[in-house]
């Protein structure tokens, strides 16, 4: 991947801090490329499902077939199949999916089970990948607000804006094969099935200062409260702009993540860059707007965060 130095290393706090993905942007700029990859080199098993209008909840956990004698089968599915060892769940277009998918895959998401042939599978390892485009509207369906807010990060992908990466991306034969890239990719790097003590361990090394804690809650505030917190956005009542969202949980995934930013520089002590940098991509996607912004969604979220940073004072 070149040109989205931003986003993978977005995806590898991520990955460090536990959480769940959800990467977007237009067709063919390398979503699917760079999950794939992740999930090469992360190791342990990996599964993957097409998000189709036709899909159903069954689907992730069975498989139906005719054998040989003609006589109905029922194999484990994508999520079953490796047991305990799943480790990366990829759910591609995850938008073309029915609601009711998105109500499984939520459970799988939040406790890492599912229940399916009156018994319960436990994931301890998993980490869900999904993808989605925003260019096509056609049979696709809103993630609800509850499986959004799962997600650690939501993850824009955008088309490399400076010339010779796009030179590059156009002329160099490598960039053509995405499966020959991948292949190319050491398997298992990290070893899957520690990541979750290696979260552990930084969560408990990396420390906050109390300035920094009253920074992070001055922002929860602000931003829940904007129109008190003083922010101003042109051509936007921001006293009606937000009408729900940046949960508790929300809260907590920012400060997973900002202690993953520390420790991936080195450092010890999480600072207020630290928070400023994984702050959009953690948090703008549970901030609900009114309907009438909602459509505006994707400029107002940034003019709104570019705002609060301003007005929110640094420690």
């Amino acid at each position: 991947m070149i040109g989205q130095e931003r986003v993978i290393r977005l995806l590898t706090i991520a990955l460090f801090a536990r959480g769940h993905v959800l990467l977007e942007g237009d067709v063919g700029v390398g979503k699917t490329t760079l999950l794939r990859a992740a999930a090469r080199c992360v190791g342990g098993a990996y599964e993957r499902i097409e998000g189709t209008i036709d899909l159903m909840p069954g689907d992730l956990v069975y498989h139906t077939y005719l054998a040989e004698d003609g006589r109905p089968r029922v194999e484990e599915g994508p999520v079953l199949r490796a047991g305990e060892n799943l480790a990366i769940f990829f759910f591609n277009e995850i938008n073309r999916a029915r609601p009711q998918v998105h109500s499984l895959l939520l459970r799988l998401m939040a406790e890492r089970s599912v229940s399916a042939f009156n018994r319960e599978f436990h994931f301890p390892h998993l980490v869900v990948f999904a993808d989605r485009n925003r260019v096509e509207r056609e049979e696709t369906f809103e993630l609800p607000a509850a499986a959004r807010d799962r997600f650690l990060m939501e993850i824009l992908i955008e088309t490399p804006s400076d010339p010779a990466t796009r030179r590059a991306l156009a002329f160099d034969t490598r960039f053509h094969d995405g499966d020959r890239l991948i292949g190319g990719l050491e398997e298992s790097i990290l070893a899957y099935d520690e990541l979750n003590d290696v979260a552990r361990a930084i969560q408990s090394e990396v420390k906050t200062s109390d300035a920094l804690e009253q920074y992070v809650v001055n922002l929860w505030q602000a931003i829940r409260n904007p129109g008190d917190a003083g922010i101003e956005i042109p051509g936007v009542d921001t006293s009606r702009l937000v009408s729900a969202g940046a949960s508790p949980r929300g809260l907590s995934y920012l400060v997973r993540a900002s202690r993953v930013a520390a420790w991936l520089d080195g450092r010890t002590m999480a600072v207020p860059e630290d928070v400023r940098s994984v702050f959009f991509e953690t948090m703008a996607h549970r901030i609900f707007f009114e309907p009438v912004y909602e459509m505006r969604r994707e400029t107002i979220a940034r003019e709104l965060i570019d705002a609060l940073f301003e007005t929110v004072p640094v420690p």
